[in-house]
């Protein structure tokens, strides 16, 4: 199914029933709401039975309601205003333990990117990570800590690693406007996804680049640019959006390369060590700071 859920809601309501377009009706201006109903309570909200509701479900060609309900969540969160996420969030955890439902989500979060993001495709991202001449990394608001993050532990392995800094339109392709076919780039987004983002892949896909995206789903925007697509689970909580399924593959890749490179790694953190006692840069437990 990889049409937009509304798009496909727009073209079918002339023909749908009185029940199915009351449905149709309150998903298209309440779907941040739509999306964590079951059943039972869509059609109970809109007065139709849950049978209507499911039947609703199949004649858009999703394979019962909760394939349906999955589809909404998806597209939700690259909808949602902050403001939206707030009274999405406060709606879910009203009265409930706050630290155990976020860390138990962001648990589950791990578990689903480990199930659904390609071994081959993590794979050839190392590899094309370890070939390439010059690598860019880009990733903007919440996801330039990734970046940041993916950016530093890169920089210590090889010696060509540009993190593009989040900034205007023109100053972006300043930044990368040398890359070619020897170079790779590193896109990374994450509802709601930057379209500073899209334009910079799209750049580097036009000049011969290699890409490897980290997202969300096969149906980001960023998703179609890829050679190599990384997924990882991140949904929101309240206006934040949880960075740890991604932060988590971005450490595994990070590990996957210093272990194609171990020699390059080992020698560079021989020295790295040396410089480090040498200027006195790390406290040791125990030693008097003052």
């Amino acid at each position: 199914m990889n049409k937009d859920l509304f798009s496909l809601i727009g073209e079918k309501l002339p023909s749908f029933s009185k029940g199915h377009k009351l449905i149709a009706n309150y998903i298209l201006a309440h779907y941040d709401k739509a999306a964590f109903m079951t059943a039972q309570k869509l059609g109970r909200t809109v007065g139709v039975s849950e049978s209507t509701v499911v039947r609703f479900a199949s004649m858009l060609g999703y394979d019962g309601y909760p394939a349906l309900q999955k589809a909404l969540q998806e597209m939700m969160r690259s909808r949602l205003t902050a403001v939206q996420r707030i009274e999405v969030t406060s709606d879910q955890m009203n009265g409930e333990d706050v630290l155990e439902r976020v860390l138990n989500q962001d648990i589950d979060r791990i578990r689903r990117t480990l199930e659904e993001t390609s071994k081959q495709d993590f794979k050839s991202a190392a590899e094309r990570i370890t070939e390439a001449n010059t690598i860019y990394i880009v990733g903007t608001r919440s996801s330039a800590s990734l970046a940041a993050f993916l950016g530093y532990y890169l920089s210590l392995i090889f010696p060509r690693v540009k993190l593009v800094p989040s900034t205007t339109t023109s100053e972006l392709f300043e930044r990368i406007m040398h890359i070619d076919e020897k170079d790779l780039m590193i896109g990374i987004s994450f509802p709601r996804y930057s379209k500073q983002t899209v334009k910079a892949l799209d750049f580097a896909k036009h000049n011969g680049a290699k890409v490897v995206a980290i997202t969300d789903s096969a149906s980001s925007p960023i998703a179609k640019y890829a050679d190599s697509l990384l997924l990882a689970r991140s949904d929101m909580a309240s206006f934040v959006d949880s960075l740890v399924a991604p932060l988590s593959l971005i450490n595994a890749l990070v590990v996957a390369v210093s272990i194609k490179n171990r020699d390059i790694v080992s020698e560079t953190f021989e020295r790295l060590e040396r410089v480090w006692d040498e200027y006195d840069v790390y406290t040791k437990s125990g030693e008097d700071n003052q």
